[in-house]
């Protein structure tokens, strides 16, 4: 939450001239419901479940940038299918940063708690491992704008 996935695979996409798609954007399409609302209903794990499918789906699909939620890492059929069908990219930020860029989104369920900074060090400890098992490139986005990390990801897609 907060890395740039969103941003910067627009962006990225733009670059490389590729279609571009964001699972959440994808899903709240699918249910005409947002993501907040999803979770209300359907708690994390209804969410989870709808996020594997779209994820599946835009697999099969032409090739494309794909941005994806935060935690779609934690389910390993996630992991695999990320490993299969594509490169992927872990766009890396500092807990701080994190916390600056998501302090003014009231769009994120999991932040929804008294402890913004506390549950942001929990999520990176529990993903961070999830993401390098299954990154082909990382990429430090702290201290860049979306546009310099979308220019250094391509450069460094296009060298590799």
């Amino acid at each position: 939450m907060g890395a740039g996935k969103s941003t910067i695979g627009k962006l990225l996409a733009l670059q490389l001239g590729l279609p571009f798609a964001d699972t959440d954007k994808v899903l709240e399409d699918r249910t005409g419901a947002d993501i907040p609302w999803i979770f209300d209903v359907e708690g994390e794990a209804g969410f989870r479940r709808r996020e594997s499918e779209v994820l599946e789906d835009l697999c099969r699909g032409p090739v494309q940038v794909i941005a994806t939620g935060g935690g779609i890492v934690l389910a390993e059929q996630n992991r695999r299918q990320l490993k299969k069908h594509g490169l992927v990219v872990y766009l890396q930020a500092s807990a701080d940063q994190l916390l600056e860029r998501t302090a003014k989104n009231s769009n994120r369920p999991l932040l929804r708690v008294a402890d913004p900074r506390a549950r942001i060090i929990e999520l990176l400890e529990q993903r961070d491992p999830l993401y390098r098992e299954v990154a082909d490139l990382i990429c430090d986005t702290d201290d860049c704008t979306p546009k310099q990390a979308a220019l250094m990801v391509a450069e460094r897609l296009v060298s590799d």
